[in-house]
């Protein structure tokens, strides 16, 4: 695996009713080491899933540039691995044929994807279901078989865009478990997008706080919630006092940061 270099990584877009420019990004520079876990949160319009897509490759910088292991990336790519809030899943597949659709591409031997199939469907926890018809699953289950999909591929760096924005509280915090789990056994890099401040905190030993206008880091933590809860439940660490004293620091950063934005400050 490599490092993930972001060097004064910069998106402008166009307003195309205006003509004016529209700073998306600005100067975005940091390194993510292999195996690290970052988390990243903000306002709306800060630039989150823009900073998501120049990594995946699904745009191209209008300045600057993002590298993994020195090559700059231009296109989308095997080595990174993406999972969206809502799978982006074959619903009219059986599970089986969602996860191995990668090796499916790459033409690999038949019997090793079988194999690994029921080896993945295993770890996140779907052993069994790999015939069931993926729209018979529920929010969570088919998350986990998006999780599967993007793993099978074994990607350098794993990039989620809200993957548990669309669960219910209960599913999403088994669903957060199952993030650090994956994140520790495969050593795995892993960029998560997320709105929820809590969740942010939970699942980055780094966390970026975005500020808009234009998208930049605002702010970074170093935090140990995330190697914590590979062995406390995740509802003991949120009664944390540290836990809390973070949290409320970055709501009312968010907070002043919406206000500017609506002109109220």
């Amino acid at each position: 695996m490599a490092d993930l270099v972001c060097e004064n990584l910069s998106m402008t877009f166009t307003n195309p009713q205006t003509g004016a420019a529209v700073h998306a990004l600005k100067d975005i520079n940091f390194t993510l080491k292999k195996g690290e876990l970052l988390s990243v949160l903000g306002p709306s319009g800060c630039g989150k899933t823009t900073l998501l897509n120049l990594i995946a490759g699904f745009i191209n910088a209008t300045d600057g540039n993002a590298k993994l292991g020195g090559r700059t990336i231009d296109a989308p790519g095997v080595e990174r691995g993406m999972v969206f809030q809502q799978g982006a899943l074959f619903e009219w597949l059986p599970v089986s044929r969602n996860v191995d659709f990668g090796l499916r591409m790459k033409r690999n031997n038949p019997k090793e994807n079988e194999e690994l199939v029921e080896k993945w469907l295993d770890i996140v926890g779907l052993q069994g279901f790999g015939d069931t018809p993926t729209y018979q699953l529920s929010g969570g289950m088919q998350q986990r078989v998006a999780l599967a999909r993007c793993l099978i591929n074994d990607p350098e760096v794993i990039l989620m865009d809200e993957p548990l924005g669309a669960l219910d509280a209960l599913t999403r915090e088994k669903m957060q478990s199952l993030v650090l789990e994956l994140w520790k056994e495969t050593g795995k890099t892993i960029m998560i997008i997320t709105h929820s401040v809590e969740e942010a905190l939970l699942l980055g030993e780094r966390l970026f706080v975005m500020a808009p206008r234009p998208g930049r880091v605002h702010k970074e933590y170093r935090l140990p919630f995330a190697e914590r809860g590979l062995q406390e439940s995740l509802r003991e660490i949120k009664h944390d006092p540290y836990f809390s004293e973070v949290r409320e620091e970055i709501l009312t950063m968010i907070w002043d940061m919406e206000e500017e934005i609506m002109g109220r400050v």
